[in-house]
């Protein structure tokens, strides 16, 4: 799979299929959901206020036009978008129920990234990363997530883990979910050269985002201390350093975390 992604290989010839897509019930809201380009809002579209609304598709139609634009030059083949559901309180999708405990998430049962909008919130007030680029890097690293599963990564990732320790398993995870921080940084890169999105303080303002929910990070202000084996998403400090390694390179082949040592 690394040697077909360094190459410009489709890693799935080598890993299998992308397994069935699972159609989408609006009736998993509690009510009917709200279609709109791109994203879906439920029950109560009216719960998720406009500007807020209108930035999340911006955004997601900005990583579509960077990710088109990849897969075509990379593997000659279009790509295909994702859906992003907005919601507050818990959904339920193509993977089971959440909370908003959960926070953002992406499921690969549907192909679809969910964000809490409350979490946007968490993210300024309880966990000091706010603005707009902030955001905008906790939705391009759900979308990392789905670059990962039209590429074969994600199965190949959960075949991997099959029989493995818990602690061997949660390793595996941490350098998955370091390759979607990356692959968020190569769309920051790529919008950046042709449209020049960031503004001064943006992508410092991705870099706190990353490094605030570091499972350190978080261990520590939950449990005050940390337990290394436990982790699931990285270090902040490893957060910051991948997003910025796809962010400063802007080549898929310098996302792979798989063989990287150290992270």
């Amino acid at each position: 799979m690394v040697i077909a992604l360094l190459m410009g290989v489709d890693p799935r010839q080598f890993i299998g299929g992308l397994g069935p897509e699972i159609g989408f019930d609006p009736s998993g809201y509690g009510g009917s959901g709200y279609e709109g380009d791109g994203y879906e809002t439920g029950p109560d579209p009216s719960a998720v206020p406009d500007e807020l609304r209108d930035f999340v598709a911006v955004v997601l139609a900005d990583t579509e036009d960077v990710w088109h634009t990849l897969f075509k030059q990379t593997w000659g083949e279009p790509y295909e978008e994702p859906r992003l559901v907005l919601f507050t309180g818990g959904v339920t999708s193509g993977c089971g129920f959440a909370s908003s405990a959960v926070g953002p998430f992406y499921c690969p049962a549907d192909r679809k990234v969910y964000l809490d909008m409350d979490f946007f919130r968490t993210l300024a007030e309880r966990f000091a990363a706010p603005g707009d680029f902030a955001q905008a890097y906790v939705i391009a690293h759900e979308v990392g997530h789905h670059v990962q599963t039209l590429l074969g990564i994600s199965q190949g990732v959960r075949e991997a883990k099959q029989g493995l320790s818990q602690a061997e398993g949660n390793a595996l995870t941490v350098r998955q979910e370091l390759q979607a921080d990356c692959l968020a940084g190569i769309w920051a890169n790529h919008a950046e050269r042709i449209r020049g999105i960031l503004e001064p303080g943006d992508l410092e303002e991705a870099l706190n985002a990353a490094s605030a929910i570091g499972d350190d990070t978080l261990q520590r202000r939950a449990r005050g201390h940390v337990v290394p084996d436990s982790f699931t998403h990285g270090t902040s400090e490893q957060r910051r350093r991948w997003f910025k390694r796809g962010f400063d390179s802007g080549r898929i082949s310098d996302c792979d975390t798989f063989q990287a040592d150290p992270l």
